[in-house]
């Protein structure tokens, strides 16, 4: 190549780029679109499609496939969807083959992506996850087939980084965006003025989930233990956090059903907001009590799977928590309670101690301190990171 051939930085940015992405549920999304914001200061005309929600689709995402099929929970529940996501992935692949995109970006939903990244990268495309498989909490064995399947792996947490290392896997440890985006201190004050929530009194906050299976799974235990808190704490406010208004009417019946003298307060679409207002926080596992750990809010943690997911789950996890901030702090910061021990009473109980716990100053310094260590500008270092692995200097 001449000097005159090589091309200018005005002519590189004008280079289209085509990235190939996939998300499956709402908190990949929300990840997706931070990381498509960065991308496209890189690549000012990059073609973006795939799998994509409203976020993600907002940045200029072309989405193929209705996300929400991809969301689907547990190990047993995939079966009744199978055919579908296998249809649908195989669609891709050869979408994908006729056109190759210059990288192919999987957002969590390890099940379907890592398929999916390994087909496209034996066709020669160099493929990324973004957000680690728990590898170190079940199933260690898959990280041979990641590794034969990603040429980059972002995680989100640093503990992720090990296993990745340990089998020559290239990893880069990004960071959260939610911790780039939260503040380290949020106070209560500004967002009950906002929801008009008394400024006095205590506040519990319930966020049973953002799937249907979760909310049908925990709402009428969530609503049964509130009311008991309240029966134990004069002027005890509640509100729900909807994560989507569609689950309005399932709540409202659950609620209806199960607890109707209650006072309940329904908020739409303002989960953070909910969660800053709250004194103490009953959620759901999952990507919401890594926000109300970054809020810095006691909070009391729940799941419950179907059965056969259950009876899989306990022959084949290996990790000691379920809730991200136990995990994140390697002890037990919050209480978490599972499939059976899921009960208004136990729940309750433990409400009651988290509103009246002595030790909130060292929950909020250690939580303090695991939210400075995700503090790394996350989707900027992903952006950073898959430019650099496509060997493309902007």
């Amino acid at each position: 190549m001449k000097p005159d051939d090589i091309p200018s930085q005005a002519e590189r940015l004008k280079q289209v780029r085509r990235v190939a992405i996939v998300a499956g549920e709402t908190s990949g999304d929300y990840i997706a679109a931070k990381l498509l914001e960065s991308l496209r200061r890189r690549w000012p005309n990059a073609v973006f499609e795939g799998i994509a929600g409203p976020r993600m689709q907002a940045q200029g995402c072309e989405s193929l496939f209705p996300m929400e099929r991809l969301a689907v929970m547990g190990i047993t529940e995939v079966f009744g969807r199978l055919w579908e996501l296998l249809l649908a992935r195989r669609r891709l692949i050869r979408y994908w083959q006729k056109q190759p995109p210059d990288v192919f970006i999987g957002v969590d939903a390890p099940a379907f992506n890592m398929g999916l990244a390994h087909a496209l990268k034996k066709r020669g495309m160099k493929t990324v996850h973004y957000v680690s498989p728990t590898v170190w909490a079940w199933r260690p064995g898959r990280i041979h087939h990641i590794g034969k399947s990603v040429n980059l792996m972002l995680t989100l947490f640093p503990f992720e980084t090990d296993i990745y290392c340990k089998h020559h896997i290239p990893v880069h440890f990004a960071g959260h965006p939610l911790a780039d985006e939260i503040e380290l201190r949020t106070p209560a004050e500004p967002a009950r003025r906002m929801l008009e929530l008394p400024l006095a009194g205590p506040v519990l906050a319930l966020l049973p989930g953002s799937r249907g299976s979760e909310i049908r799974n925990l709402a009428s235990d969530f609503f049964n233990a509130a009311e008991r808190v309240s029966r134990r704490m004069d002027n005890l406010s509640v509100v729900v956090a909807v994560a989507d208004a569609k689950y309005l009417d399932m709540l409202r019946h659950i609620h209806k059903q199960h607890s109707p003298t209650l006072a309940i307060r329904y908020i739409t679409d303002r989960t953070r907001e909910v969660i800053a207002a709250a004194d103490v926080v009953l959620t759901a596992s999952g990507t919401a009590t890594l926000e109300t750990m970054l809020i810095k809010r006691p909070m009391v943690v729940a799941y419950r799977l179907a059965s056969s997911t259950y009876w899989l789950a306990r022959r084949l996890v290996t990790a000691p928590f379920i809730a991200m901030p136990n995990l994140l702090a390697n002890q037990r910061m919050v209480p978490e309670f599972v499939q059976h021990n899921v009960n208004p009473e136990n729940l309750a109980s433990a409400l009651v101690k988290q509103f009246e716990a002595g030790s909130k100053e060292r929950i909020q310094q250690i939580f303090t301190d695991i939210h400075t260590s995700l503090r790394q500008n996350a989707s900027e270092s992903a952006a950073d990171a898959v430019v650099s692995l496509l060997g493309v200097q902007v």
